[in-house]
């Protein structure tokens, strides 16, 4: 299997197409995704639509729907690590919910201005029953320090060498906030990806930014999350 980002990805990234990991097919479209059936999960759901960043709250930034054509994994059961304790990263970095999830939502951010040449942010949120929120922030914070010394990330359309992993500091949100850098390398050059994770209750918010288009032509990148897109998410969850 490649051990590099798959090629596939990085010219969806590069298109600025809203991609990564999904789910079920109507994740496609922008409705939130329920991970038990809809009647069961329609309240959760509809709140995680209700809490989703609108174009109106991030002025600049477009705001499209989730689609995971070319997702590393299209499921948290297709995406493993090779060394386990990092699993939960590889879930952040590729748009997939962790935990025990209810429902969650993607969304994938560009600034309008920018056209093909820059960032693209993704916002996931995902929601939980009573204490699995707090579960999953605390097994992201356990896998920072487990995984400074990166790891692989392996699903169904190929694999991601993730080559280290630092914390990082970032601003106060939510109830509690974790955030890391991650490198990878494509044909020989280096990406710094910066990932955020928010709690707010039972909701987690992952913020994950990278430089597609930078990727695929072979210009090395530093994809630093945008500050107006965490603000106003971040409020969102309060």
């Amino acid at each position: 299997m490649n051990r590099s980002v798959p090629v596939l990805a990085v010219l969806c990234l590069a298109a600025l197409t809203a991609c990564g990991g999904g789910g079920e097919p109507d994740n496609s479209t922008g409705e939130p995704r329920p991970s038990a059936t809809r009647s069961e999960q329609a309240a959760p759901a509809e709140r995680l639509a209700g809490l989703m960043v609108t174009p109106a709250e991030v002025k600049g930034f477009s705001v499209r729907p989730y689609d995971n054509e070319f997702a590393l994994a299209e499921s948290p059961s297709e995406m493993t690590a090779d060394q386990p304790a990092c699993a939960p990263l590889a879930l952040a970095m590729n748009q997939l919910p962790l935990g025990e999830p209810q429902a969650d939502l993607t969304r994938a951010l560009a600034p309008e201005a920018q056209g093909l040449s820059g960032t693209q942010t993704y916002v996931t949120l995902t929601a939980y029953a009573s204490g699995g929120a707090q579960a999953v922030l605390a097994d992201v914070k356990k896998a920072v320090d487990a995984c400074a010394d990166g790891f692989t990330a392996k699903g169904g359309n190929g694999s991601t060498v993730y080559d280290s992993v630092t914390a990082e500091d970032v601003a106060p949100a939510g109830e509690e906030t974790v955030g890391f850098t991650a490198t990878t390398s494509y044909q020989g050059v280096s990406h710094t990806l910066h990932t955020q994770i928010v709690r707010a209750g039972d909701v987690v918010g992952v913020y994950f930014a990278v430089n597609g288009l930078a990727i695929a032509n072979g210009r090395a990148s530093d994809a630093k999350l945008p500050p107006a897109v965490v603000k106003a998410q971040s409020a969102k969850l309060g």
